[in-house]
């Protein structure tokens, strides 16, 4: 596997690269110059299972914030600047765990190189990201349009100027709004080098169309062993980015732990809210560390049977519902405390 033979990089107190698990990486929407909403929003994101976070840097108020912000929380920080290279700087001096740079939009080599001595200095990596939708001109005009080859010259070319400055604490990231073009892109790039990736499907949309094009991006190349970090870029709250992610690296197998929900597609069987009841489950189990599987099932007919797969489950009928481990009927219960006697479950669960 690709993966396995990245070079490994430290971000904080993570390590990323050679077989290292793959780590979860979402950014924050307030404006880092407000400290305590900042804060407060990394809070909820560590606590859904962020790894890492990134936080944008446009001015110079927002980089000092980031000493502030990094004494409250526990996941490392990646500070994101376009354009001004002092910025970066201002951002390492002030903690950053990580920068984010695009060395082709940050002016001249010498502001490259300013950026990349403070880097060396603090031995703080660089992740190099291109995007399709920034192509530089050449590259365009070589190929005619934007492909997964220009994408992939773009980076590399941007990945030799730090090397070509005596460093090599990089981490890359290619990503483009095509979906199949952004899987060619990592793929012919993994052969090219052995930097770790970063990895996700750049402006991909809101909660529907976002996590259909992040699970089919994202699966296809992590499934080929490739990627080290990952996003699921989405038109909505951070926390829902958490959420996708997890649930990516989990049904691909690449990480355990958290309980998996199942749930039937609603018939003209079901006589309850099996809609609402699910989406209440799935939130619900978001609190508990339980590597079990859950089902929620909306008809008492066929629910203990599908439900056989699953460690518990819950089955709706007309004003009542069953409780269900591991395909028997353990309990009839009113359809009303169906939530709570789950909930109920999952607290004593293994006691």
């Amino acid at each position: 596997m690709y993966r396995d033979n990245t070079k490994v990089i430290k971000i904080g107190d993570k390590l990323i690269g050679g077989g290292n698990p793959i780590l979860i990486q979402s950014m924050t929407n307030t404006k880092t110059e407000d400290v305590e909403a900042t804060v407060n929003q990394i809070k909820q994101l560590e606590k859904a299972g962020c790894d890492i976070i990134r936080c944008a840097v446009p001015t110079m108020e927002a980089a000092k914030a980031i000493s502030e912000i990094k004494k409250q929380i526990s996941i490392p920080l990646v500070a994101d600047i376009h354009f001004d290279y002092k910025l970066a700087i201002a951002a390492m001096e002030n903690g950053a765990d990580k920068i984010r740079i695009n060395p082709g939009n940050i002016g001249s080599i010498e502001n490259v190189k300013a950026v990349v001595e403070v880097a060396k200095e603090r031995n703080i990596p660089i992740r190099v990201g291109v995007n399709s939708g920034s192509l530089e001109k050449p590259i365009l005009e070589k190929y005619g349009k934007v492909t997964a080859e220009g994408i992939v010259e773009s980076a590399l070319d941007k990945v030799k100027i730090i090397e070509d400055l005596g460093y090599d604490n990089l981490v890359i990231s290619i990503k483009s709004s095509d979906v199949m073009m952004c899987v060619k892109a990592h793929e012919l790039i993994a052969q090219k080098t052995n930097y770790p990736l970063h990895v996700g499907i750049t402006e991909s949309g809101t909660v529907t169309s976002g996590n259909i094009k992040s699970a089919i991006g994202l699966g296809l190349i992590l499934n080929k062993g490739i990627g080290d970090t990952i996003r699921v870029s989405l038109t909505d709250e951070p926390v829902e980015e958490i959420k996708s992610a997890k649930l990516i690296l989990k049904t691909l197998g690449l990480r355990k732990g958290g309980i998996s929900v199942v749930s039937c597609p609603t018939c003209g069987r079901t006589q309850i809210d099996l809609i609402g009841l699910a989406k209440k489950v799935e939130d619900m189990v978001t609190n508990y560390d339980l590597d079990i599987k859950v089902a929620v099932m909306g008809c008492v007919v066929n629910g203990p049977g599908e439900a056989r797969e699953a460690d518990i489950g819950i089955a709706g009928g007309k004003g009542e519902g069953l409780l269900i481990k591991k395909g028997e009927v353990v309990k009839k219960v009113p359809e009303s405390e169906l939530l709570d006697v789950l909930r109920d479950e999952l607290e004593n669960w293994g006691n």
